[in-house]
């Protein structure tokens, strides 16, 4: 069973990551508590109700294909069509084409329990959304009066194809065509891998946006185009017409999220699927990048809403399962398990990982809707920014805490937690696909050193450890003794980030690119773990609109997560510093000699 965790997420929304901020805004001076409270109650309701119950049978059955037909598991289309009637797929899009309008950080609190529902599930809809935000940005007026309505209703789906069988992170190695027909429309050609939701009976129509080169391209990335192709063509009327030139060629075998169709796409087999132009020529990656990084933080969300439904089922079977007897526990018989030691230590472990997850899912979503709403240049930049140094750090550090979550999880259940039978399993199955697809999370890393440290000159990243450090000084300046070390323990870690983000910097202005990408990985997770552990005793000092044991419960949290974790930011930053030249010197060829 999952039950969503309305009272958390609402907190974590408001009193830690910036959702009053936006409710006073003139842009959503309508989004009262009682309204956020809604939505959030009917979204859970949904999502424990209808999606949840269904994972379990998704898993099992997949996706059959045959004769180029995908059959999505039982009850699967029903489910989609009483979701998009509900009006979720347009949470935040725009109202002109019949969005809601409403904050990201509401449509990633959404998106959270819909992944606790059901990962394979929320990641069609997910895509959707992320090619109305690339379409509503690039698309001309023609193409947006044609597909935006439908996209933002969910009556039609959408896709993103990138990958090849020799392009993947690398999309230099991209070779699908596209060839100007002289009517304003291309010729596309070529064929696309792990294409999400490429082909399935939920949608009448799917519209895929295409990555290819025009004949005269510039190489690399910067000969890359981004087009529109529908696999049905759209009348004036707005009518289905016939079927495009693309098709799906077969669906993989999974570890995980066996709901999901992975597909193979084929375009072009009877002279090229007809494709229309997003944005400008040559210009596609830039366009795409609008999806990505959308993307990007619901991937992280991916993360985070399985680590929730693993949390809780760990949870209840530690408090059914009764083994031996635990210390200090009197009377007759065996004890849950719960309540032995490292029990204990494993449940607190998952349950503040969730939560640094989510807190760093919705600052980054803050994030994004404030560069959205800000009024001047420089506001519109500094949120930018933020939105940018958050997004790697939201994508990498819940993917990552999903999968150790959801591994705990079946240490929890033992023996069971092996056997697909409790769905422990699952978890694990499907949390391991999210630290990979979307640029893995070594990508992430390497985005975050390369491209995001350097922010306006390097100062954003500088700013932003201020702000920590403010926090930090709050903990110490509360003096609450159930905080115990925490305040110092945060100020070791920021100081360590500190020192570290200097050292980065200075490699890169060195020209010492090849150190500083052999540290990036553990840069990120020590980033991660500081914000984390920051975010945590926010909470807790925000924590007194609640009862006292709320506060007490945040407390714990706080202080549980900075003696468990944030030791580990003092070895991850001597990796950084001191591994580069053993990693340096490796010749991978000479392993397999």
């Amino acid at each position: 069973m999952y039950r969503a965790p309305i009272d958390e997420i609402a907190f974590t929304l408001k009193n830690v990551c910036g959702l009053e901020e936006l409710q006073k805004h003139d842009a959503h001076g309508d989004l009262g508590d009682d309204l956020v409270s809604a939505i959030l109650t009917e979204a859970g309701r949904f999502a424990a109700e209808e999606i949840a119950p269904l994972n379990a049978v998704a898993d099992k059955h997949g996706t059959p294909f045959s004769n180029g037909t995908v059959s999505t598991p039982p009850g699967w289309k029903e489910l989609y069509h009483r979701w998009i009637e509900g009006g979720w797929n347009g949470l935040s899009a725009n109202p002109d084409f019949g969005g809601q309008g409403l904050p990201v950080m509401l449509s990633a609190a959404a998106l959270e329990m819909w992944n606790s529902g059901s990962m394979a599930f929320a990641i069609g809809p997910t895509l959707t959304i992320g090619a109305v935000e690339a379409l509503e940005k690039h698309a001309t007026d023609d193409l947006k009066a044609k597909y935006l309505e439908k996209l933002v209703s969910g009556e039609w789906m959408g896709t993103m194809n990138l990958t090849e069988p020799q392009a993947g992170s690398d999309l230099n190695a991209l070779k699908a065509k596209a060839v100007p027909h002289g009517d304003g429309t291309y010729r596309i050609s070529g064929q696309k891998i792990f294409i999400t939701y490429g082909e399935h009976d939920m949608t009448d129509n799917i519209v895929h946006l295409v990555l290819a080169r025009l004949p005269d391209a510039p190489a690399g990335t910067r000969g890359i185009s981004l087009f529109l192709v529908p696999k049905f063509f759209v009348n004036d009327d707005g009518t289905l017409g016939d079927h495009n030139d693309v098709r799906c060629a077969g669906v993989e075998h999974k570890l995980g999220i066996h709901g999901s169709p992975t597909c193979t796409m084929v375009f072009g087999d009877d002279g090229g699927a007809t494709g229309w132009l997003i944005g400008e020529e040559n210009r596609g990656l830039a366009c795409m990048f609008t999806m990505m990084n959308n993307a990007r933080l619901a991937v992280g969300i991916q993360g985070l809403g399985v680590a929730e439904r693993a949390y809780q089922q760990a949870l209840a079977y530690a408090l059914d399962r009764k083994q031996g007897r635990a210390p200090g526990e009197k009377g007759e018989g065996m004890s849950a398990i719960a309540h032995h030691p490292d029990i204990k230590r494993t449940l607190l472990a998952m349950r503040s990982r969730t939560q640094v997850a989510r807190a760093i899912c919705y600052a980054c979503a803050h994030a994004i809707d404030m560069s959205h709403l800000a009024e001047t240049a420089e506001d519109r930049k500094f949120w930018s920014d933020r939105a940018g140094l958050l997004t790697p750090l939201a994508k990498a550090i819940p993917t990552d805490f999903g999968v150790e979550v959801a591994s705990m999880g079946v240490q929890i259940h033992g023996g069971m937690g092996y056997v697909e039978e409790t769905g422990a399993a699952q978890h694990l199955r499907d949390s391991r696909i999210a630290t990979i697809y979307e640029g893995t999370n070594g990508i992430q890393s390497i985005d975050l050193v390369m491209r995001k440290l350097p922010l306006s000159n390097g100062e954003h990243i500088d700013g932003f450890i201020s702000e920590l450090r403010q926090i930090a000084d709050e903990v110490v300046a509360s003096n609450r003794p159930e905080f115990g070390a925490t305040g110092d323990l945060l100020h070791a870690a920021i100081e360590e980030l500190e020192r570290v983000t200097s050292w980065m910097k200075s490699a890169q202005a060195d020209g010492r690119t090849a150190e500083a990408l052999a540290g990036a990985t553990p840069y990120l997770r020590l980033a991660g773990l500081t914000l984390g552990g920051v975010l945590l005793a926010k909470g807790a000092l925000r924590a007194g609109t609640e009862n006292a044991a709320a506060v007490k419960d945040r407390t714990l949290l706080a202080r549980s997560f900075a003696e468990t974790s944030l030791y580990e930011t003092i070895a991850l930053g001597a990796d950084v510093t001191s591994s580069a030249g053993s990693i340096l010197s490796l010749d991978p060829e000479a392993l397999a000699s």
